[in-house]
């Protein structure tokens, strides 16, 4: 099997510069592994590449459909797998860089059989949002799935409409269908390395920079100009993005101007503290291969020391 190689961690971990020291030293290809990044247009508040980090380590799966559209972890798997096997046959390395776990499961475990989603139910759940408020949805997802709503925040409104779509679809909870997933595996040696923040100190701190820095950079002008060249609305996947979710708040005079940074860094926070569950689940299970602390000044050259290692091994087997 060829080689290939994931970082994780959480946001404002620093995985894109983890990415780009690797991408400087050895002959690997960039993929996405964030769901905020397929959208066009979104490019402050989803910390995408600038153009010049663009234009020397191209990326893949980013800029993919507008903000109107939805993107899903079935869509993100096929498509990692095509730029997968493109990617080794011209003799260069995949490297899986980002933070949306549930992408990187589904790539490396396979999908569980969902039925598909269906516009008008969502409709209906949406507006019953509207009306009594994502925790009331949550709580009624807690009595007929409860496994699923305790890993939900009560304002998870992407991931509790899905569940109860398929509560409402067919009577089962989620849990029902991973348990019958087959599984799908990875068909590379796969190096997972990952960012981790024990302290969660620095890990606040840092998204506090992060979060003010896209401020400074114009991210509400960026929510003003989507508004202006797209239909949105604040269901839309890429409007319940960490961040856009804020400002579209700001925009719509549900949040006032100096609260921005507070809700919008606190949100962030919560995202992070999810991404984190996820992690300590994948390093339970196993599939984490080293874990960096993020305090740890050598960070960046272990883990170009345990890339080389990989790849040199490799290197040595048969194909």
């Amino acid at each position: 099997m060829p080689a290939a190689l994931a970082i994780l961690g959480p946001t404002a971990s620093g995985k894109t510069d983890l990415a780009l020291a690797i991408a400087a030293r050895f002959p690997v290809e960039i993929v996405s592994l964030d769901s905020a990044q397929v959208f066009i247009d979104m490019d402050i508040g989803t910390a995408k590449p600038d153009r010049e980090t663009l234009a020397r380590f191209p990326h893949h799966l980013i800029d993919l459909i507008t903000p109107e559209e939805s993107y899903s972890a079935a869509q993100f798997r096929a498509a990692a797998l095509r730029i997968m096997a493109e990617i080794t046959a011209r003799g260069h390395v995949p490297l899986l860089v980002g933070g949306t776990m549930l992408y990187f499961k589904a790539l490396t475990a396979g999908l569980a059989d969902l039925p598909p989603a269906d516009p008008a139910l969502r409709a209906a759940i949406d507006a019953a949002a509207a009306v009594q408020g994502w925790p009331a949805l949550h709580a009624e997802l807690a009595r007929y799935d409860p496994a699923t709503a305790a890993r939900l925040a009560p304002t998870d409104a992407q991931r509790i409409q899905r569940a109860l779509e398929v509560l409402r679809l067919t009577g089962k909870p989620l849990g029902d269908f991973f348990a019958s997933q087959t599984a799908a595996p990875l068909p590379y040696h796969l190096l997972t390395l990952a960012l981790a923040a024990p302290e969660r100190k620095i890990l606040h701190e840092r998204i506090a920079t992060r979060f003010a820095a896209m401020l400074d950079a114009g991210l509400v002008d960026e929510v003003v100009a989507l508004r202006r060249k797209y239909r949105l609305s604040a269901e839309l996947p890429a409007m319940r993005c960490v961040g856009y979710r804020q400002v579209w708040q700001l925009l719509e005079n549900q949040l006032p101007a100096a609260a921005l940074l507070e809700r919008g860094t606190i949100a962030t926070r919560q995202f992070a503290k999810r991404q984190l569950t996820w992690m300590r689940a994948l390093r339970e299970s196993g599939i984490l291969d080293h874990e960096m602390d993020l305090a740890e000044s050598a960070t960046a050259a272990k883990m170009l020391h345990l890339v080389d290692q990989h790849l040199a091994r490799l290197a040595k087997i048969p194909a």
